[in-house]
């Protein structure tokens, strides 16, 4: 078995992209990029940058609803996995569901 690289996207009004980032290695295992985004739209744009990186993986927050899955599925193109932890009504966005709070 390979090194995977993947990536964990996560909702979060003020964040930054740039300076909401770390990445966690575990040798010959896995490589995983952490990245925040202020809303579904910064998500789309940076998932795209992470399949361009090489991630095989990406795996949204629950702080992305129904919507915002479908959103970031089809900016990968098929060109990664996607995957979400699911909360219908997320703690931190005050029990929302992010559609809620980001989409229009």
């Amino acid at each position: 078995m390979g090194e995977t690289k993947a990536a964990f996207l996560f909702v979060a009004p003020n964040a930054e992209p740039a300076r909401d980032r770390a990445v966690i290695k575990i040798p010959s295992v896995l490589e995983l990029t952490v990245v925040g985004a202020r809303n579904y739209e910064e998500a789309a744009a940076v998932s795209k940058e992470l399949v361009e990186e090489g991630n095989e993986v990406i795996e949204l927050c629950a702080g992305f609803g129904h919507i915002g899955v479908a959103e970031i599925v089809k900016a990968v193109e098929g060109k990664a996995k996607v995957g979400a932890v699911r909360f219908d009504a997320h703690p931190a966005m005050a029990f929302k569901s992010g559609d809620d709070v980001f989409v229009e």
